[in-house]
């Protein structure tokens, strides 16, 4: 998997921003379009193109994703958010948006959390 110098850690908290300040709301030049998780923002390494230029076992999100669900079409909608193992395809398909993003936004607190731990006890054990 060859993956760009983008930090997880960065990759996951600028998600947490950009959900914290509205980023999936509905657009005011195109309200009838929903918005994706992921896809939509600036996570996602296809991102503003109109086709697939990048294939998603480039992504970092790839890590997260169980192995039996790294071939669907958008793979990171498949990262289990919760001990529930609800995933973010679960929660779009019972159309709640507020605890779509509310499971999520617990989900990357929890992520950043641990690598942050993870990488003050690998400096801390040096």
């Amino acid at each position: 998997m060859a993956k760009d110098d983008s930090d997880i850690l960065e990759i996951l908290q600028e998600e947490l921003d950009f959900i914290e300040k509205g980023g999936y709301g509905r657009s005011v030049r195109t309200p009838w379009l929903p918005k994706s998780i992921f896809q939509d923002s600036l996570s996602c390494l296809n991102y503003g193109y109109p086709y697939r230029a990048h294939p998603c076992n480039e992504c970092h999100l790839i890590d997260f994703v169980s192995t039996e669900h790294e071939s669907e079409n958008i793979p990171c909608h498949f990262i289990p958010l919760n001990e529930a193992g609800e995933t973010i395809e679960d929660l779009e398909a019972i159309d709640s948006q507020a605890k779509l993003e509310e499971t999520l936004k617990s989900w990357l607190r929890a992520q950043i959390s641990a690598i942050e731990q993870q990488r003050a006890s690998q400096t801390t054990g040096l």
